[in-house]
């Protein structure tokens, strides 16, 4: 029962950051390019490749256990941040030709999508979506 709630969550996380994530990265996209043909073209096809990397993310995350929620969320911030902006890079070179672009898309995500990733964690902390009662009871503990 209890890896069913975790899997629910999971997905709900997923596409709630997809949302955000895919929003930014056609604004970012279309800004850097000046064509928001490839804004559109990034950020849809980032949000299939995104969405399994961060399930997957996700699932490694759920195995790693560290007691103070703010390191535990800083420390997932960066991980899932370098997966995520090597993916961009590679996207957005791929859909410009331009490697440059691509790079610079990249490094505009990193200082965005950080903060957004970790306001978008510390929201999900506080919602008790997918989780039992004795693990919500621990959470807040730590708290």
């Amino acid at each position: 029962m209890l890896s069913k709630i975790k899997h629910k969550r999971h997905i709900a996380k997923t596409l709630t950051w997809r949302v955000v994530g895919t929003l930014d990265t056609i604004v970012l996209s279309w800004i850097i390019s000046g064509d928001p043909t490839i804004g559109m073209q990034i950020g849809l096809t980032e949000s299939i490749t995104k969405m399994v990397l961060y399930y997957l993310h996700e699932r490694v995350w759920v195995k790693i256990y560290i007691a103070n929620s703010r390191k535990r969320h800083l420390i997932k911030t960066v991980t899932w941040r370098v997966i995520g902006t090597l993916d961009t890079v590679l996207l957005s070179w791929f859909f410009t030709g331009n490697p440059y672009l691509g790079l610079q898309i990249g490094a505009a995500e990193v200082v965005t999508k950080m903060l957004l990733y970790y306001l978008h964690e510390r929201l999900w902390y506080k919602i008790n979506f997918g989780l039992d009662k004795r693990i919500r009871a621990r959470k807040w503990k730590r708290t």
